[in-house]
């Protein structure tokens, strides 16, 4: 189950720290690394303080975008430490590890992470079915990187050892890859129909991504939906075709 576990880092700028959290993902089984658009490469002092988790920072993989990294992934969360404009559904460390340790047994879970002074970005958020916030100490809340990733790599590991103990039966999730191609489709089909206003498309979206985010669609479901789409464009399409026909009619 650990195996299917990826821990993401966006933007990272210290090659320290990916160390750091290597080695922090090494002490609790956790072996996927992916970092995505770092401003620094792995170099020795990475290796130094990754202190045996070499093995961790050999194998990571790097992509551009957040998109990519979480493609094949079914459950993805983002770990923010700030209140934001949208509500999110939210979960604690604990939540969260009890959640991943559960999804793991059917399809690749992130834990995402982001830059070392600004986190997440909203959009970065908005890829994400769940928020987990760490509950520090508010006078001190100041945890560094692989400090966050230790935390929440020990609630998984937990998680999955109490998990193995206790089987479960547990739905398998579209993955990120999917989901978003869902949206596409849906965006699409709005557009058609009127529902969207060209100018200003994105607000429509954010709270239907959020809405979607919410219900989690299983697989079948996610298919129905877009059937659905696809039945609504065909019959625009049909529409508009008739409505061609009978303009060059009147022409004549």
């Amino acid at each position: 189950m650990l195996d299917n576990v990826r821990i993401i880092l966006i933007g990272t700028s210290h090659p320290g720290n990916i160390g750091s959290a290597a080695r922090a993902m090494k002490t609790m089984g956790l072996t996927d690394l992916v970092l995505i658009d770092p401003e620094c490469e792995i170099d020795g002092k990475s290796v130094a303080l990754s202190a045996g988790a070499s093995d961790v920072l050999k194998n990571h993989k790097v992509y551009k975008t957040l998109d990519e990294g979480i493609a094949d992934c079914g459950l993805v969360v983002g770990a923010s430490a700030r209140p934001r404009t949208l509500d999110w559904p939210m979960l604690d460390p604990r939540e969260m590890g009890v959640k991943a340790a559960s999804e793991s047994k059917k399809h690749k879970v992130a834990l995402v992470f982001g830059r070392e002074n600004s986190g997440l970005t909203n959009d970065e958020l908005q890829r994400c079915h769940f928020h987990v916030f760490i509950p520090a100490n508010p006078d001190y809340s100041s945890l560094n990187l692989a400090m966050a990733v230790q935390t929440l790599s020990y609630e998984v590991r937990m998680a999955s050892l109490a998990s193995e103990a206790f089987p479960e039966v547990v739905e398998e999730y579209p993955r990120a890859s999917d989901f978003e191609g869902m949206l596409a489709h849906l965006e699409k089909t709005l557009f058609q129909i009127g529902f969207i206003v060209p100018a200003h498309p994105g607000l429509v979206m954010d709270k239907l991504r959020r809405l979607f985010n919410r219900a989690r669609p299983e697989i079948n479901e996610l298919r129905m939906l877009r059937g659905i789409f696809s039945s609504m464009q065909k019959s625009i399409n049909s529409i508009e075709a008739d409505a061609d026909k009978e303009k060059e009619i009147n022409k004549k």
